[in-house]
């Protein structure tokens, strides 16, 4: 099934299917598990009448009763093309089935929140299958750090310039950080939103919401018009975690919702990361306890990352090399000897053996070779730390 073009001439010829699911949104807050597991029993088409009639089970009718009378679909349809939004449907091509499929085993372990949403409102032009494709999550405290800011910006321009979708859900502090670095960089950003996507929230955000819906998308559960909740940007939470391959919390206070998002990617099987920041600082104390009770790996640059998130066969590159010293290579009857040098001062022989607590015919051995290596210089009144080591191994 082809999704909406986005044309408000298209909605008038708008499929029963993707009627019913408008329709569907709108009477139940989402996740509305019992909804959801009748609309894969019967099809939304007949989920949806049935709803309208009142004649569905008890637990069904609890989490549709309220709203059940209000059928807003052909408007919320139209309201969404006039924007340049669609819905899409687990029915079209876009539909990010396979990330979703993560919600199946959560739920047979008891997870109550872990359900596949019954259709999800997108606007920008990017496909939400091939964003989800490769994806990481970069998540934190609106009441950022700098140093939190300047992290989570750096993540999501050099995730986004390796073509790794970044995903966030555009509010202030590290989320919008994020976003911005992957806007720098050109690359695919989608953000996930707690309210309508035509609700620009939070306020200080619309021209950012408005960049990322130019070349990535935004995303919600949540029909046109619907206002900002608590519980709304929790549950939202959970499809952040859904559609990325980890998850990494840049900050986050002791109390956090960034927490909420960890724990959603740990119970749907994705991997957890967060970046470790300062003991003094309040806002990465959230990091540093995932860190410590190893419920997060941890991570501190892009390539670390890109290895939690690993999939068999992908080549990630090398990991980044330690600096070598010119001392690497020395045994350690050797380093004893270089260490015994000095740069201002030359040493004979038999101090050097004595210094360094070595035989003076080993000692006489090495100084050979450390002058080999540019590690020692001879001199007339014998032997001193070469010139060029200085940096390598320390002067003295």
């Amino acid at each position: 099934m082809s999704g909406v073009s986005g044309l408000s001439g298209a909605v008038d010829a708008v499929d029963p299917v993707r009627a019913a699911r408008a329709y569907l949104l709108r009477v139940a807050e989402p996740p509305a598990p019992a909804l959801a597991a009748m609309v894969a029993r019967c099809g939304p088409v007949q989920a949806a009448a049935r709803v309208r009639d009142g004649e569905v089970p008890a637990a069904v009718l609890a989490e549709t009763q309220a709203r059940r009378c209000v059928d807003r679909a052909a408007a919320d349809l139209h309201a969404a093309a006039a924007l340049g939004a669609r819905l899409v449907v687990p029915e079209d091509d876009e539909w990010p089935a396979w990330p979703f499929i993560a919600f199946g085993p959560a739920a047979a372990r008891g997870v109550d929140w872990a359900v596949e949403p019954l259709a999800l409102w997108v606007r920008g032009p990017a496909r939400l299958d091939e964003l989800s494709t490769r994806a990481v999550a970069v998540v934190g405290a609106r009441a950022a750090t700098s140093y939190g800011d300047h992290v989570a910006s750096e993540l999501g321009y050099e995730l986004a310039d390796r073509g790794v979708t970044v995903v966030s859900g555009a509010a202030y502090g590290i989320d919008g950080a994020a976003h911005r670095g992957a806007l720098a960089a050109a690359g695919p950003t989608l953000a996930v939103l707690g309210c309508g996507v035509d609700y620009g929230y939070p306020s200080g955000h619309v021209g950012l919401l408005g960049r990322i819906a130019e070349n990535g998308a935004l995303v919600s559960e949540y029909p046109p018009g619907t206002p900002p909740a608590r519980h709304r940007f929790l549950i939202r939470n959970r499809l952040i975690a859904a559609l990325s391959d980890g998850t990494v919390v840049v900050e986050a206070g002791a109390r956090s919702g960034a927490h909420n998002t960890a724990a959603a990617a740990r119970q749907l099987g994705r991997v957890v990361m967060a970046v470790p920041g300062p003991v003094t600082s309040g806002m990465s104390r959230g990091c540093n306890a995932l860190i410590r009770a190893g419920e997060a790996v941890l991570v501190d640059g892009v390539q670390q990352v890109l290895e939690s998130i690993g999939r068999l066969g992908e080549d990630l590159g090398s990991p980044a090399t330690t600096p070598q010293r010119p001392t690497d290579g020395l045994d350690p009857v050797e380093l004893r000897v270089h260490e015994a040098l000095r740069a201002r001062a030359a040493r004979t022989a038999d101090w050097l053996a004595r210094d360094a607590g070595v035989p003076l015919e080993l000692v006489r051995s090495v100084l050979p070779k450390l002058e080999h290596l540019g590690l020692a210089q001879r001199c007339e009144s014998g032997w001193r730390l070469a010139r060029l080591s200085r940096h390598g191994a320390g002067a003295r």
